[in-house]
């Protein structure tokens, strides 16, 4: 089968398409035909080397999302699911193909009106999105910030934002055009990237939402309101200063909160569920999706270079 590894880390010309045994699922695994392949920050983040500290090794096959058929079923496994079109978290490896293979309870089913592309938007980031609100214990009527609001945790983080009846919901992104469609999306405010703003914009906020990370991530502590909650959700611009913790301390009085936050410490069952209901109000049109561009699986390494040059609003999808 076709799939996309990555042969050298560092740029995305250090990706390579390369021919791999079929997976054969294990006890627990499905293996999935897949007709959508998610590209998240993530991806890019492993690609560069970043984490290889953590036992990313060359040779690593990218993905962890997918949407497709299931093609055939490990022991163990209801064989009911064979023929299913299904959404699917196949950990941090293994996307990037023709067929892929994942756990079964890491699946879910996909409604009838729920193309591949849009789940594999919105399977990953908006459970996320919806658990970092909560993480932030944000409340009617209190102010929050998106930073890096153009990604598919964003977009999903402002109109979760915007549903719990935020006092102000603002953004940061790059260009007018894309505050404008954020705007549409539910953002009250639209920022520049390093947080400058017109007259229009709260002086502070109750609530931080950060998909970014990066030097500047302690410019964004110093907006927070007294008693305001900072949730880094991801570190696709690189990891903050070693000291900006010192920026928390410098404002001790205020009472504010940092956190880091992880879909991988919200339980299973709690995780689909959110995703089950999330997929149903996107199939209905009540949840937005946005898909930048779909691309053959073969050009993968142009969806990496659009993603490290800033220029992808919601979320590429590769296609076999």
């Amino acid at each position: 089968m076709k799939a996309v590894v990555i042969r050298k880390f560092g740029d995305p010309g250090g990706l390579e398409v390369v021919d791999l045994p079929v997976p054969v699922p294990a006890a627990g695994q499905v293996r999935i035909a897949t007709e959508a392949i998610g590209v998240g920050g993530v991806d890019a983040v492993i690609r560069r080397g970043t984490l290889a500290a953590y036992g990313f090794r060359e040779g690593h096959l990218l993905g962890s999302e997918v949407a497709g058929v299931v093609t055939a079923v490990g022991e163990g496994v209801d064989a009911s699911w064979a023929g299913r079109r299904v959404w699917a978290f196949t950990g941090l490896s293994g996307g990037y193909a023709e067929q892929a293979v994942a756990p079964v309870e890491e699946i879910l089913a996909l409604p009838d009106g729920l193309s591949g592309a849009d789940a594999v938007t919105l399977g990953g980031s908006g459970v996320v999105a919806h658990f970092a609100l909560d993480r932030a214990r944000l409340a009617p009527g209190e102010t929050v910030l998106v930073r890096g609001a153009a990604g598919s945790i964003g977009i999903t983080a402002v109109q979760l934002a915007a549903g719990r009846a935020a006092g102000a919901v603002a953004v940061t992104t790059s260009s007018a055009e894309r505050g404008a469609r954020l705007r549409d999306l539910g953002a009250t405010q639209v920022l520049g990237r390093s947080g400058d703003s017109g007259r229009e914009a709260p002086p502070g906020f109750d609530v931080v939402i950060d998909v970014v990370g990066g030097p500047q991530l302690p410019l964004f502590l110093d907006r927070l309101n007294a008693n305001g909650r900072y949730v880094a959700v991801g570190v696709v611009g690189g990891p903050p200063p070693a000291d900006f913790g010192v920026r928390l301390m410098d404002a001790f009085r205020r009472s504010l909160s940092f956190a880091t936050f992880s879909s991988d410490t919200v339980p299973g069952p709690d995780r689909q569920a959110v995703r089950s209901s999330q997929f149903t109000e996107a199939a209905r049109g009540e949840l937005r999706t946005v898909v930048h561009e779909v691309l053959p699986l073969e050009r993968a390494a142009l969806a990496h270079r659009a993603m490290d040059a800033g220029e992808v609003f919601g979320r590429v999808v590769l296609t076999p």
